[in-house]
C-alpha cells in the first residue's frame, strides 16, 4: 500500500465511539406501551473499526453479549446501514453489561439503540436524536423502553404516523445541569431523599413475545376507564414528585392481571402494596422482574432484608435509582 493510500484509508476511518445506555422499566402499571423509566444499571460499549467483527464482553450474561451470532447490536448495526445503502465496516466492540437479559429491564431497547447509534456514527448517516429513537422504536415495536433509554428519567411516548412524540421529565425539572433526575424529584417533593427502588428478579427469564401473547384482544369499558385514570395520575405523580400517589397510580387492569401466572413473583409481592412503608409494587416491563418503590419511612437495607425473606434466596434483589439517558463520547 502506497503512502497516499495509507493517508486515504486513515481519513476514511471514523473515530471510535463510546456509548453508555441505561436499563429501563416500562409500563409502570397502567402506562402500557407508553411510559418508561430509566434505571441506574447500564450497558457500556466502546466501538472501533477493525479488520473483522469482534466482541469482548464483561458483566452480566457476558457469554451471550459476547457472541457474534444472534447479536442484536451487530445485527441492528448492519441492517440499518444495509437499508441506507451504506457499507457496514467491521467493528471491534468492548462491552460491559449490567442490564439483566429477559427480565423486563429493557435489554433489547438498549441493544437496538446501540446498534442504530453505531450505524449512525460509523455510517455517517447524520440521524437526529428523534431519528435514532424512531428507528429503534420501529424495530422494538413500541416506544416506551426506547425513549426512556435514550432520554433518561421518566418519559411518555406515543407513535404518530412515522414519528415518535416524546415528553420527558428527565430535563424539565433539572435546573442545575449537573443534577440528576432523581435529585430533582427530591427537590420538587420537598424531600432530602431521592426516590429509592428495589428490583426483584427471579431465576427464570420471560420473553416479551411470550408475555404479550398472554394479553386479551379487547378490554371492558370499566377497565379502560380504570387505566386511563391511573395513567394520568401516574404522569402527574412523576411531574410533581408525588411519591404518595404511586400506590394508586400504579394499579393496572390491562396487562398485569393476565401475566401473573407467568410472573409468579408479582403475585407473591403484590400484598406489599398494603404496607405503608411500600410506595408501590409493579411489574417491570413485561416481567418477570418486579420493581418496588420505597416510601421514606423505611431504609433501603430494611426493605431489602424484608423482601429477601419473603421471596427466598433464588430471587436476586438489587437496589436501583432513576437513571440518566444515553451518553455518547468520541474515543
Amino acid at each position: 500500500m502506497s503512502a497516499a493510500e495509507v493517508i486515504l484509508t486513515h481519513t476514511r476511518q471514523r473515530r471510535g465511539l463510546r456509548i453508555s445506555l441505561p436499563a429501563t422499566s416500562a409500563n409502570l402499571g397502567p402506562g402500557f406501551d407508553s411510559v418508561g423509566l430509566a434505571l441506574s444499571m447500564r450497558l457500556i460499549i466502546e466501538a472501533e473499526e477493525a479488520a473483522s467483527f469482534q466482541v469482548q464482553a464483561t458483566g452480566r450474561d457476558a457469554d451471550r453479549c459476547g457472541a457474534l451470532e444472534d447479536n442484536l447490536i451487530l445485527e441492528t448495526y448492519a441492517d440499518v446501514l444495509r437499508r441506507a445503502g451504506a457499507r457496514a465496516a467491521p467493528l471491534r466492540l468492548k462491552l460491559h453489561n449490567e442490564i439483566p437479559l429477559g427480565m423486563g429491564c429493557g435489554s433489547s431497547a438498549a441493544a437496538l439503540l446501540a446498534g442504530v447509534a453505531l450505524a449512525d456514527h460509523f455510517g455517517a448517516l447524520e440521524l437526529s436524536d428523534a431519528g435514532i429513537v424512531a428507528e429503534a422504536s420501529r424495530r422494538e415495536g413500541h416506544p416506551d423502553n426506547v425513549t426512556a433509554c435514550w432520554y433518561g428519567g421518566f418519559t411518555v411516548a406515543a407513535v404518530s404516523e412515522e414519528s415518535v412524540q416524546v415528553a420527558t421529565f428527565g430535563q424539565r425539572f433539572v435546573h442545575n445541569p449537573t443534577q440528576s433526575f432523581a435529585q430533582s424529584l427530591a427537590q420538587i417533593s420537598g424531600s432530602t431523599r431521592t426516590w429509592e427502588m428495589l428490583l426483584a428478579m427471579p431465576s427464570v427469564s420471560l420473553a416479551t413475545r411470550q408475555a404479550r401473547a398472554l394479553l386479551p384482544e379487547s378490554y371492558s369499558k370499566a377497565d379502560a376507564i380504570f387505566n386511563v385514570q391511573r395513567a394520568a395520575l401516574l404522569v402527574a405523580a412523576f411531574a410533581q414528585g408525588r411519591l404518595d400517589l404511586l400506590k394508586t397510580a400504579m394499579q393496572d387492569r390491562m396487562h398485569q392481571p393476565y401475566r401473573q401466572e407467568a410472573c409468579p413473583l408479582l403475585k407473591k409481592m403484590l400484598p406489599l402494596m398494603k404496607e405503608p412503608e411500600i410506595a408501590a409494587v409493579v411489574l417491570s416491563g413485561a416481567g418477570p422482574s418486579v420493581l418496588v418503590f420505597l416510601s421514606e419511612s423505611i431504609s433501603l437495607l430494611e426493605a431489602e432484608t424484608r423482601m429477601q425473606s419473603m421471596v427466598g434466596s433464588d430471587v436476586e434483589i438489587l437496589p436501583v435509582r432513576v437513571g440518566g439517558g444515553a451518553e455518547l463520547t468520541l474515543l
